[in-house]
C-alpha cells in the first residue's frame, strides 16, 4: 500500500497491518540513511545477538536495533550511559506499531568531528605529495644504530627492544624520549624527530605506540608531527596502534607497520635468517671452491699425461716422420701405375677409332645411296597417287556427265528433281545443261520404272 491511498480513499476503514505497513513504506523511502547523537539507556543484549536500545537525550528518546550482522563490527562494547553516534534508518516495528531506527554503524560521540578533520588533513598533505611514493626512502639492510621516538613508559617500547633483541643484539638502540598522548605531545614528537636528525647518530627511526582509540592515537594525527617525518633525512618506520589503526603518521612514513613489534621487524633483519642466508651462501662457496679444485686437478692430471720425456718425443717424431716417407713413397707408386693404366686404355682407344674410319665411309656411302633410291620411290608413289585421285575426280565432274547428254533439273524452290512423282501440271522447272540452262513448265509427267527394277509380274 502507497501513500497515495490515504489521499485518494479518506472514507476507507484501514486495518491495523494495513496502516502500520504504510507509514513504514513513507519513513524508509522519504527518511534518508542519517547520524543520530544521543545516550544508550535500556541496553538488551538478546541470545539471537542482536541489540535493542534506547536512544535519548535530555527531551526526547527513540528505540533502536541494531542487528548481529552489524554490531558484530564494533571495535569496542557497548555499555548503559554511553554517549554515541549511530548511523541508522528510520522505519517502524508493523507488529507493535513502534516508530525505530535500525543502526548499521556506531562511534562514540564526538569522533565525527575527528573522522572530518583527519580526512581534511589526510586530502590536504595528500595534494602537498608527502604521501607520494616516489618521496620515500628506501630502509638501510643493515643499520648500525636505530634510533626509537616513543614514551619511556609505553608498553610498545618492552616490545619493541625485545624484538630488536632477538632479531639483531648487535645494533646499539637510542631512545628518543616523547609524550604519545595528551596536551602538547605532538609538539614534543616532531622535536623529538628534528633532535634525531639534528644528532644523526641512527641509520633508521622507529615511531611507535601501543593501541588505544582515536583520540588516544590522535597526536599522530596532527600535521606538525606528519610534516616533522616528510623533513626527516632519516628514514622512519611507523608503527602505532594495532592492524586495523591508520594515522596520518602512517601516511606520511617511509614505511608503515602494522603494529609496534612489526615495526621492530621492518626496521633490522632477522640474524637468524642472516646466519640461515650465510650458511646458505658458505655452503655455495665450499661446493664451489670443491669444484673448482676438481677442475684444476683434472686439468693438471691431463697437462701431465701429454708430458713426455724430450727423447720420447723425438723418437715419436723420427716415428711420424718416417710414417709420412712412406705413405709418400706408396702414393708415387701407385700415381705412377695409375698414369700408366691411363695411358695404355688411351692408347688401345686411338687404335681402334683408326681402323673404323674406312667402314664407317662405307656406311655413309650406303646410306646416302638409300636415301636416294627411297626419294625416288616415294616421289613415284605420290605421282601415281596424284594421277589416280585426277582421273576419279574427272569421273565425278558434273560438267563431264552433263557433257554427255544429261541435264540437272531443279523445281522452284532450288531442289534437285530425281522423280516424276514429285511433279505437279504447270510447275515451274529450271534445266541446266553442260552449257547454258532454260526455264520451262511442266505439261504432262509419268513415272518411268528403272531397267534393273524387277516387279513380281515379271517372275
Amino acid at each position: 500500500m502507497s501513500f497515495e491511498l490515504f489521499l485518494k480513499e479518506k472514507d476507507r476503514v484501514f486495518r491495523v497491518a494495513e496502516l502500520n505497513f504504510a507509514i513504514k513504506q513513507l519513513l524508509e523511502s522519504n527518511v534518508p540513511l542519517l547520524w543520530v547523537r544521543g545516550e544508550i539507556s535500556n541496553l538488551v543484549k538478546a541470545a539471537s545477538g542482536h541489540f535493542y536500545f534506547s536512544l535519548k537525550d535530555d527531551q526526547a528518546q527513540v528505540r533502536c536495533v541494531m542487528f548481529r550482522h552489524k554490531n558484530q563490527l564494533l571495535r569496542e562494547p557497548i555499555a548503559n550511559g554511553q554517549q554515541v553516534e549511530v548511523l541508522a534508518v528510520a522505519t517502524l516495528y508493523e507488529q507493535r506499531g513502534d516508530f525505530q531506527l535500525t543502526v548499521e554503524q556506531m562511534r562514540p560521540a564526538g569522533l565525527g568531528i575527528l573522522y572530518e578533520q583527519f580526512e581534511r588533513l589526510k586530502q590536504l598533505l595528500e595534494s602537498e605529495g608527502l604521501f607520494a611514493a616516489a618521496r620515500k626512502r628506501a630502509l638501510p639492510a643493515f643499520p648500525k644504530r636505530i634510533g626509537i621516538i616513543t614514551s619511556p613508559q609505553a608498553a610498545a617500547l618492552r616490545d619493541v627492544l625485545t624484538t630488536l633483541k632477538l632479531r639483531l643484539p648487535s645494533a646499539p638502540v637510542v631512545l628518543y624520549p616523547a609524550p604519545v598522548q595528551g596536551a602538547g605531545s605532538a609538539e614534543k614528537i616532531a622535536a623529538a624527530i628534528q633532535r634525531a636528525n639534528r644528532r644523526a647518530e641512527c641509520d633508521v627511526l622507529i615511531l611507535c605506540r601501543g593501541g588505544g582509540s582515536i583520540e588516544d592515537l590522535w597526536a599522530f594525527n596532527e600535521e606538525i608531527v606528519a610534516r616533522a617525518i616528510a623533513a626527516s633525512e632519516i628514514p622512519i618506520v611507523s608503527g602505532v596502534g594495532h592492524e586495523t589503526d591508520f594515522t596520518i603518521a602512517d601516511f606520511a612514513a617511509d614505511e608503515r607497520a602494522p603494529t609496534p613489534t612489526a615495526a621492530a621487524q621492518r626496521a633490522v633483519p632477522d640474524r637468524h635468517a642472516l646466519f640461515g642466508s650465510m650458511a646458505v651462501i658458505t655452503q655455495r662457496m665450499q661446493r664451489a671452491q670443491h669444484n673448482r679444485l676438481q677442475n684444476a686437478m683434472q686439468a693438471v692430471d691431463y697437462l701431465q699425461r701429454r708430458l713426455v720425456h724430450p727423447a720420447q718425443q723425438l723418437q715419436r717424431q723420427a716415428q711420424h716422420l718416417g710414417q709420412l716417407q712412406q705413405r709418400m713413397q706408396r702414393a708415387f707408386a701407385y700415381r705412377k701405375q695409375h698414369q700408366h693404366w691411363q695411358w695404355q686404355i688411351m692408347a688401345q682407344r686411338l687404335r681402334s677409332a683408326s681402323g673404323d674410319f674406312t667402314r664407317l665411309h662405307d656406311n655413309q656411302t650406303n646410306l646416302a645411296n638409300r636415301l636416294v633410291k627411297a626419294m625416288r620411290m616415294t616421289q613415284e608413289q605420290r605421282s601415281g597417287r596424284v594421277e589416280s585421285t585426277a582421273q576419279h575426280l574427272t569421273l565425278l565432274n558434273p560438267q563431264q556427265v552433263m557433257a554427255r547428254g544429261y541435264s540437272l533439273v531443279q523445281d522452284a524452290s532450288g531442289s534437285v528433281v530425281s522423280d516424276a512423282g514429285q511433279l505437279a501440271i504447270g510447275a515451274e522447272l529450271r534445266i541446266t545443261f553442260a552449257k547454258g540452262w532454260a526455264q520451262t513448265k511442266v505439261k504432262e509427267c509419268g513415272v518411268v520404272r528403272s531397267s534393273y527394277e524387277i516387279s513380281d509380274g515379271d517372275l
